[in-house]
């Protein structure tokens, strides 16, 4: 058998079929939330996600760790992504995070984190050995850079993703718990001084809103009101896809961010309980395989790989959905493989490419 064919018959099939209905779910779920509207993304969505595909093949069929040779001129290219952000980037609902390149769109900060998740990957592997006050030092100089210029722009959602993916990633990288356990305690202690003095004022007032959405529920609180209405409404089986008068239809819920920040909540309305929980119940076992591939790795590189991407798309998940239902402050992340987005789309597949990468070659020692 030719070594591709191999290499293709050994994916982890389990992740690849979640993978692929978790999308088909969402161009679903794209569809009944813009339906009404006279801009339906559904389309869109489902191009990007044809060009996508051929690059998540290509990246599970090379060995991951090229990555090694590649990791340093990935690392510049997202921070020249990010520079370019700062001088010609767009801004929109307050964050000057987009770059406009004719045809598409993009956000840099999720080049940012990927290449951030390979360059702490293959430090950490090179300088295990190394004294844990050095390997701190460096993985705060690897990110330092990105997360600086992500928070000016300034995209809060990203830089909070970058927390449990540095921490997990430093963990399973043999950095000892005291030490992390240190880290986390300063770390709290300057989150008052972050939220006072480093703060937008339209953030400022989504930590206010998130603490007491019913204190403006008119304005900075309408939002979330609205999404916990359109959820709560939907009771235990939802009142079904293209149901009329629905906080959706009718306009309460941000027609602009509907189909990518509040998509969980049309999900909510439509189909209640059995619907959000069956979500969750996808995103939970997504996690596991991934986990599992952690466990099974060749080695701590493709170890380091998985963590990070693990907690990188769970901490888009739990953000994502605790904003809709009040439980976290709004980002602005999207939710993976269901919101709309086409650079965000082909970045996360990129990603799930590089766990396939790892689970396929996890018996091919260098």
């Amino acid at each position: 058998m030719h070594p591709l064919l191999r290499k293709l018959f050994g994916l982890n099939w389990p992740l690849f079929a979640l993978m692929m209905a978790m999308m088909i779910f969402g161009v679903y779920a794209i569809y009944s939330a813009t339906w009404m509207r006279e801009h339906n993304f559904w389309f869109p969505q489902t191009i990007w996600i044809c060009i996508s595909l051929p690059l998540f093949f290509i990246v599970s069929l090379c060995d991951y760790r090229w990555i090694r040779v590649g990791v340093f001129p990935a690392y510049v290219i997202s921070i020249l992504c990010l520079v370019a952000v700062m001088l010609f980037g767009q801004r929109r609902y307050g964050a000057k995070s987009w770059l406009d390149l004719g045809p598409m769109n993009f956000q840099p900060s999720m080049i940012a984190i990927i290449a951030g998740i390979f360059a702490l990957a293959v430090f950490l592997q090179a300088f295990r050995d190394k004294p844990p006050i050095l390997r701190i030092l460096g993985c705060g100089a690897i990110v330092g850079a990105p997360w600086i210029m992500i928070l000016v722009q300034p995209d809060l959602g990203a830089c909070l993703v970058w927390v449990p993916v540095v921490v997990g990633m430093m963990f399973v990288g043999g950095i000892p718990k005291r030490w992390l356990i240190v880290l986390l305690i300063v770390g709290v202690t300057l989150v008052p001084l972050v939220v006072y003095f480093g703060l937008k004022p339209y953030q400022y007032a989504r930590i206010t809103t998130f603490l007491n959405p019913n204190a403006d529920p008119q304005g900075d609180g309408w939002n979330i009101t609205q999404s916990l209405i359109a959820i709560g409404s939907g009771g235990f089986s939802g009142k079904g896809f293209k149901a009329p008068n629905t906080q959706n239809e009718l306009g309460f819920l941000p027609s602009t961010i509907v189909h990518n920040d509040f998509i969980f909540s049309v999900l909510g309305e439509q189909h209640g309980f059995i619907g959000g929980f069956s979500v969750l119940l996808a995103f939970a076992l997504l996690f596991v395989l991934i986990l599992h591939i952690a466990m099974e790795a060749g080695d701590d590189l493709g170890r380091l790989l998985a963590i990070g991407i693990a907690m990188m798309l769970f901490t888009h998940t739990i953000l994502n959905i605790g904003m809709t239902i009040s439980v976290t402050p709004i980002t602005g992340l999207p939710l993976p493989l269901i919101s709309y987005g086409g650079s965000f789309i082909m970045s996360v597949l990129i990603s799930f490419g590089v766990l396939q990468s790892v689970w396929i070659h996890r018996r091919t020692m260098r």
